[in-house]
């Protein structure tokens, strides 16, 4: 009886300790959101023939994680607020407190972590999805 009490316990614990260590964290949410706007800024860059000289993003916060399974493997989708600085040739300006969603998903690995942005195709209801590697 008392081994099956600690090994309900231990096991407990360790799906506790996995759950947590295998959830995105602030500085992973950064990277994908400077990834996602890598990604904006070279179509404006193309479209607009604009030049961006640099970006920074500040202060992330978290409001919230939402887990789910995309394309059979976990997922997240993370919601909050940035502070956002752009620097352009002539001048540089900055946005307080912009919302953010983005969706990661951990590889089956379980070593990296993947920004998911749905593809927009209205003749085809079902999500596809663009993946891009986070470093």
């Amino acid at each position: 009886m008392i081994k099956l009490i600690f090994t309900t316990i231990f096991i407990v614990f360790l799906t506790a300790c996995t759950t947590i260590a295998l959830s995105p964290t602030p500085e992973l949410v950064q990277k994908a959101i400077a990834l996602q706007l890598e990604q904006t800024q070279q179509q404006l860059n193309q479209q607009l023939d604009l030049n961006f000289q640099k970006f920074n993003i500040q202060r992330i916060s978290i409001t919230q994680q939402q887990p789910l399974t995309i394309e059979n493997l976990p997922a997240y989708r993370v919601q909050g607020n940035y502070d956002f600085t752009v620097k352009l040739p002539k001048r540089s300006f900055k946005q307080l407190e912009k919302p953010f969603e983005v969706y990661l998903q951990i590889q089956q690995e379980g070593k990296s972590w993947r920004l998911l942005i749905p593809e927009k195709n209205r003749q085809d209801p079902q999500s596809k999805w663009q993946s891009y590697l986070i470093l």
